[in-house]
């Protein structure tokens, strides 16, 4: 049984998560705050956390921030409309993806099943590959133990980020837009995805290029969209 922790003040909502996932199967707990959050997630096994941004005590970005730097559990940012600079901060800091109050229950789900899909596959992308460590230069990746070498130093990348780095490290040297990168690692149709997979390029930029503005692995081909060069 999957376990998902609610992290989310007001109470009608949190009620509403729970009555979602628990229907679906999942075993919830639940805090109030970013510091309860934080308490569980030392204590717990989790497999998945909803994050509310605007709480009491410590706010969601913080709390994102504190727990990526020990775990790559999934996080699910939720936000308020209108909140456009806070998704793209949450996903900035470490989540892997946001939902906008008031939310659609079915896509909610989907996009929980999503990423629980992916975290317990972790960058395997269902594709054949002829081995088991993709490399390209200085950049290794373990596709058995998900482990990111660059130089001989371990990057740590969330589940998101490496699969999409060892998506375009299969494919080192071709082109691939956002809308293919979506619909390959999220394994779902892609809508409005532009700022999801651009946030999360930056990210993997900043952690295995020594220059994330001069990146010699992960580069943009404006009009076209990302490619891992091959080395």
């Amino acid at each position: 049984m999957y376990r998902i922790l609610v992290c989310e003040d007001e109470k009608s909502i949190a009620d509403a998560l729970e009555i979602y996932l628990t229907n679906e199967g999942y075993e919830v707990l639940r805090a109030e705050n970013g510091i309860e959050a934080l308490e569980i997630v030392k204590k717990e096994e989790l497999h998945l956390i909803l994050m509310d941004i605007m709480m009491p005590k410590m706010d969601g970005i913080k709390a994102t921030m504190h727990i990526r730097e020990e775990k790559n559990i999934p996080i699910i940012i939720l936000s308020a409309k209108g909140e456009d600079y806070d998704k793209v901060l949450g996903l900035n800091v470490g989540a892997d993806d946001y939902v906008t109050k008031p939310f659609n229950p079915l896509e909610l789900l989907a996009r929980v099943k999503s990423q629980l899909r992916r975290y317990t596959r972790l960058g395997s992308m269902e594709e054949q590959v002829k081995h088991n460590v993709l490399q390209t230069g200085g950049l290794e990746i373990n596709l058995d133990t998900h482990e990111v070498w660059v130089d001989g130093e371990p990057k740590k990348l969330t589940p998101v980020e490496f699969g999409i780095l060892a998506f375009l490290t299969e494919n080192a040297g071709r082109v691939y837009s956002i809308n293919q990168i979506y619909e390959k690692v999220w394994k779902e149709p892609c809508v409005n995805a532009e700022n999801t997979v651009s946030v999360h390029i930056r990210r993997i930029r900043e952690k295995v290029e020594i220059n994330a503005k001069e990146p010699k692995y992960v580069k943009v081909v404006w009009g076209v969209g990302y490619k891992v060069e091959k080395i």
